[in-house]
This record gives structure tokens, sequence and C-alpha cells, in this order.
């Protein structure tokens, strides 16, 4: 019941924040299926790949292309095999090696996937080392690139570092990704301290930082709210020749419009306008939900205009704006938001409702029976939202004969109502209709002997408000003992009671 009733639980609305990481990680560690190398190791194949390293030669007969396929195969079984055994509860990759004697490189690889997705983080180490000392000629920067790499991107930050010292030890020359894997990885644990102790280390034996290592301290900087220690890391970046790129500042902007420090977000905007430096459409996106939520409409405009045509826009940022042009009274945009998320995604049933709910604020039947006949020609099914966005634009005109009419056909529409269905009829009830046709049929149904439920879309209520009838309920909610509320069975026809039977009460 309580996710009925409260004013949280009616209006809330849950906004998911995706970083610019989320859609354009052109920095990630990841090396397995479903991921990329670090910038300097995608030149290699995806450790995933099962394909046959031996490419088939030009005009090669088809002898030899058939034993290539038989090789494939063989391989292929073998392979499924190994995973197999790794597959059973006890098994332990170490002495698996140890029986079989080595392992080829796909082989190997597989098994650290395996241990990966099983997360058997602490095993990977311990194979690798076993591995290279089998061969060791495996013992080389490039494998111990993937192994820290991978080590680092899943938080095994010590083992990095020990795998580190060990190419050290062995007289390998660490890479930059190497370095940037482990700064990186301190730096998404908040352990800012020992993530710059390895880019003075990487400084002083020659290898120089490059805008990737920054960016991702930036990034952390970002997540642990430390906006002014961004600022610092960007006066290092430059003292160190590596002055921000188009990606440093698409990072900033988001950041920035994350925290909703608009001004340090306009500036970089701004400079990468002079620099002429290309700007992403997630970063767009991100200042468009920074002006939206602080209801900033001229500027969430003009931002909108630039990235409509770009790309899809979430559905979260869709209803912010949708917020924006309700609180500003502007019920036409809705229209026009409806028709450009239905260029793009098709109509939807987020199209359906924004277009209703602009011309239900408009008052405006023509409009209303215009949406309507178009979701009659597309075949698209009705629901409560929909319902409820027409009943109270009906309400709210005190046209109770279409009102009485859409209640009656719900059933034909297989529309079940819901308790924001049945605030709009008391309301209506309060104001003169004749309800008691309507309440005996629901009950007759057995509708109001189901449990409360709350399935009307949340910009319905923030376009209409809540009647008086929903804010009853939730005075009446509020009032109980917390235990009360958790034992009682919250049906519509004991809430309608107890709304009736308090209102009663009231002077």
């Amino acid at each position: 019941m309580e996710n009925a009733v409260t004013l949280n639980l009616h209006c809330k609305i849950t906004f998911r924040w995706q970083s610019v990481y989320c859609n354009n990680n052109k920095k990630s560690n990841r090396i397995f299926s479903g991921t990329q190398f670090p910038k300097a190791t995608r030149r290699f194949r995806c450790l995933s790949s099962l394909r046959p390293s031996t490419p088939v030669p030009h005009g090669a007969s088809s002898k030899t292309h058939t034993t290539l396929l038989v090789e494939t195969y063989h391989q292929h079984r073998q392979l499924r095999a190994l995973i197999n055994r790794l597959e059973k509860e006890d098994s332990c990759p170490l002495q698996m090696l140890r029986d079989d004697g080595d392992w080829t490189k796909d082989n190997f690889w597989a098994v650290i996937r395996f241990l990966r997705h099983a997360s058997r983080f602490h095993e990977i180490l311990q194979v690798f080392h076993m591995w290279t000392n089998i061969e060791k000629s495996r013992i080389n920067e490039l494998n111990y690139e993937k192994i820290i790499g991978l080590l680092g991107e899943e938080g095994m930050t010590e083992e990095a570092v020990q795998a580190l010292r060990d190419m050290t030890g062995f007289g390998l020359q660490p890479s930059l990704e190497v370095y940037n894997s482990i700064i990186h990885a301190y730096a998404r644990e908040g352990k800012f301290d020992d993530a710059l102790f390895f880019v003075n280390e990487m400084k002083e034996i020659g290898l120089a930082p490059e805008t990737d290592t920054y960016d991702g301290i930036i990034e952390a900087y970002g997540k642990y709210n430390m906006y002014d220690e961004i600022g610092k890391c960007l006066k290092t970046m430059k003292l160190d020749g590596c002055p921000p790129d188009d990606f440093t500042y698409n990072l900033l902007i988001c950041e920035f419009s994350r925290a909703g420090l608009l001004r340090r977000m306009e500036r970089c905007y701004q400079t990468m306008l002079s620099q002429r430096m290309k700007l992403q459409s997630s970063s767009l996106v991100a200042m468009l939900e920074a002006y939206a939520n602080f209801g900033i409409l001229d500027k969430m405009e003009k931002v909108y205009r630039k990235v409509v045509n770009s790309t899809t826009l979430e559905e979260d940022t869709i209803r912010k704006l949708a917020n924006v042009y309700i609180k500003n009274y502007m019920f036409s945009r809705l229209d026009d938001l409806g028709n450009d998320l239905s260029s793009r995604t098709g109509r939807n049933d987020l199209v359906w409702y924004l277009r209703l709910l602009s011309h239900a604020c408009l008052l405006s039947r023509k409009g209303m029976d215009s949406v309507i006949r178009e979701m009659s020609e597309a075949n698209s099914s009705w629901n409560v939202t929909m319902a409820n966005t027409i009943l109270l634009a009906y309400l709210k005109m005190k046209d109770f004969t279409r009102f009485r009419m859409l209640l009656s056909e719900l059933p034909t529409h297989r529309v079940r109502p819901d308790i924001i269905t049945i605030g709009i009829l008391f309301d209506a009830i309060k104001i003169g209709f004749d309800g008691a046709e309507i309440l005996e049929a629901w009950r007759s149904m057995g509708l109001l002997y189901r449990p409360v439920e709350m399935n009307t879309d949340s910009l319905v209520l923030i376009a209409f408000g809540k009647g008086r009838f929903l804010k009853d309920c939730e005075e009446v909610f509020t009032s109980l003992e917390s235990k009360t509320r958790e034992e009682k069975k919250w049906t519509y026809r004991y809430l309608i009671d107890l709304v009736l039977k308090y209102r009663g009460k009231r002077p």
C-alpha cells in the first residue's frame, strides 16, 4: 500500500546517470569478449577468439583448407573439454596445468577468461606464473601488459603491482598502458596518493604520462566529488606537456554536468568550440540533463535542438525535459517532444503519453481525439496511464458525459483502474458526478477487493497534481502507526472506507 499512496512513490522519477565512459570508453582496459584492449594493445587479437591463428594462404588447395578446418575442429573440442573440467566444483587450474603439461596460448587465455568470469581472481596470477615458467619466452611485455590490465580492471590492485614488480625483476620494460592500469585502478578505489606515486614512478624511469593517464584520474576525482582536485590535475597535465585533449574536455563536461557545476561545464564547452574540438553527443546530453535539472528552459532548448537529430535520448532524459515544459506551462512542447521521439524510436507508450498529455493539459478535446484515432490506426493498446490522462482532462472540463462514457469503456480497452483512477472518480463525485453506478460495477467485478496499485506514469501526476482523494489517502496513511500499516491488507475497499471515515471526522 505504501507504494500506492505516499508522495515519494507517487511522483518519484529515478534518473540514471551514464557518464561519457559508459558509451564512449576509448580508455577501457578490458581485454576479453565484449570489451576492448588498451589503446596500444588493440592491434592484438581478442583473447576470446577461437579462430585459427594460421591464415589460409591465397590460392591454397582444398586439401590444405580441409586440414585447417579439421585442426580448428579439434582445437574447439580440446578447449570445450578444458572448460568442462574447470566448471567442476572442485577444479584446480594449477593441478590441471600440471597434469596437462602445458597449454596453448588460446587455451591459457580461455582459462584466464573463465577464472575472471567466475570471480576467481586470486588464481589468475598463480596460473600465469606457472604457465610462463613452462616456456620462458612467454615472459614478455605483452603478456604482462594483458595480465596487469586485467587485474587492474577487476580491482586486484595489489596483485597488479606484484606483477609489475615481477616484470621489472625480469628486466622487462613496463609500458604506458601497464602504469595506466595500476594508476587508474588505485584512482577508482579513491587511493589517490598511491595513484600519484605511480605517476611519479613512471616519470622517474623516463616514461612520460599522457592525457590517458590523467583522464582516468579525473574521472575518479569526479566519482568522489573532488572537483577542486580536478582543477589541480589539469594544471599538472599542462606542466607535464600533455594538455587536455577533446576526450578530456568531453569527460570534464560530463563530470561537471553531473555535479551541477554549470559555469565550469560551460567554460569547457566554450573552450571546445573555440579550439574546434570534437564534441561527443554524450556530452551534449549531459549538458541537456544539467539544464533540465535546474529548469533553465532557454539553454535546455538550445542544447536540445543541437542533440535531437544526432542521438536517441534515453526515456529518463525525455522525462526531465517534459517536466520542465510542464512546470513552465509549455504544454504544446510535449506534443513536439513526443513527435521528435517518435521519429527516432517509433510510436511507443512514452510517445503516446506525451502527446495525450499535451492536449489533455490544454483541455483540447479535438487534440485528444486526434491522438486516440492515431493510436487506433497504429493498433496501439490502451493502458491506465492513457485512460487516466483523458479522464483528468474531462474532469477538469467537467465534461461528465464523456467522463462517464470512458469509465464504462475501460473493460473494453482492457484497462484495469488503479488508485489514480479511483481518486479521479471520487474527486468527480465530490463536485457533483453521480458515480454510484460505476462503483457498483467495480464492486461486482471484484476490483474494489484487489490490492491497491499505482500504475499511472508519474508525468500525469506532475502535470495535473494529486487530487483531494489521493491527498486524503496520504494523510490517513501517514497518521497510522507503522505496525498498523504493515499488518493491514490494503485493498481499494478498505482504503475508501478509511478515507470516508477520516473525512467524516474532519471539522
